[in-house]
C-alpha cells in the first residue's frame, strides 16, 4: 500500500500567504499541514510509502520538508514539471503522472494537501479494507446545505454505497460532502486512464472522477464524524489554525 498526497496545486485563492510558499507547507497550530497528513498516514501499518506530488516551483520546499519528516515509512517527493497554475496538470493529471512514474500496482490511499481532520484514519482504513475490492472515499456531514455548494455532495444508501454524486450543485440534496480522502484498491486503479479517456472538458478535479466512478462501479463511503478542513480560503485557514493551536497546547496532538 502507498500513499499519494496531492501538493501541485498553486494556492491562489490564499494569496499573499501562497505567492512564494506552498499551501500544504503552511503552519497550523504552528506545525506544517503537511506534519498532520503525513503523521496519520505513518499509523497505517501496512503502508509501505508516502509519495508527495508538488510541482517545480515548490519542490524544493517540499524536499526541506521531507528531510525533517523522518517518522514512519519512506518520503518521495515527485516533481510534476509545471511551473505556474496555467501548466497545471490538475489532481487526476498528477495522480496518474504518479501512478504511471512509479508503476505502482498496490493499492494506493489519496490525500489532498489541503485536507485536515481531526479524527484518525483507523475507522476509515478498515472501513475501506472491508469493502474492497471497490474503491472507498471519506465524507462528512458540513450541516448546512448551503455551505454543500462548494464541494462534491454524496446520498447514500443503508450500506454506505454512494447512489448520487453531484459536484458543487447549486441546490444540494443533502450537507454530506466528499472529504479529499480516498482509498482506490488496486484493481480500480485503470479507472484513472479510462475516466481521462471519457472525460470531455473539466476533468481534472479529483471530485469529478469520484463521480464518474460512483456512476460506473461501487464506491462506499466512511463518514468522519470528528471536524475536517478544507483550506480553500484564508477563512478556513485562520479557524483550522485556531482550532489545532488550541488542542496542540492541551497536548492533543
Amino acid at each position: 500500500m502507498k500513499a499519494l498526497i496531492l501538493a501541485a496545486g498553486y494556492g491562489t485563492r490564499l494569496y499573499p500567504l501562497t505567492k512564494k510558499y506552498p499551501k500544504p507547507l503552511l503552519p497550523v497550530g504552528g506545525r506544517p499541514i503537511l506534519d498532520y497528513i503525513a503523521g496519520k498516514l505513518t499509523r497505517v501499518k501496512a503502508l509501505k510509502e508516502i509519495i508527495v506530488i508538488t510541482n517545480a516551483r515548490f519542490y524544493p520546499n517540499f524536499l526541506k520538508w521531507a528531510e525533517k519528516f523522518k517518522t514512519g515509512p519512506s518520503i518521495k517527493i515527485l516533481n510534476d514539471g509545471t511551473r505556474n497554475e496555467n501548466e497545471r496538470l490538475g489532481a487526476v493529471g498528477d495522480i496518474s503522472f504518479a501512478l504511471d512514474r512509479e508503476a505502482i500496482n498496490e493499492d494506493v490511499i489519496i490525500f489532498g494537501g489541503d485536507n485536515l481532520f481531526e479524527e484518525s484514519l483507523d475507522g476509515f482504513i478498515k472501513f475501506s479494507l472491508s469493502k474492497k475490492p471497490r474503491a472507498s472515499i471519506g465524507v462528512y456531514d458540513i450541516k448546512k446545505k448551503s455551505l454543500a455548494v462548494k464541494y462534491g455532495v454524496v446520498k447514500l444508501d443503508k450500506k454506505n454505497k454512494i447512489v448520487n454524486f453531484t459536484e458543487k450543485p447549486p441546490r444540494p440534496m443533502s450537507s454530506l460532502v466528499a472529504t479529499c480522502l480516498y482509498y482506490i484498491p488496486k484493481e480500480k486503479l485503470k479507472y484513472f486512464a479510462e475516466y481521462r479517456e471519457s472525460c470531455q472538458g473539466g476533468c481534472d478535479a479529483s471530485g469529478s472522477f469520484i463521480g464518474w466512478l460512483s456512476r460506473n462501479d461501487e464506491v462506499y463511503s466512511f463518514v468522519f464524524k470528528k471536524q475536517w478542513y478544507d483550506i480553500g480560503d484564508l477563512k478556513v485557514y485562520r479557524e483550522a489554525d485556531k482550532a489545532f493551536a488550541l488542542t496542540n497546547l492541551k497536548g492533543g496532538r
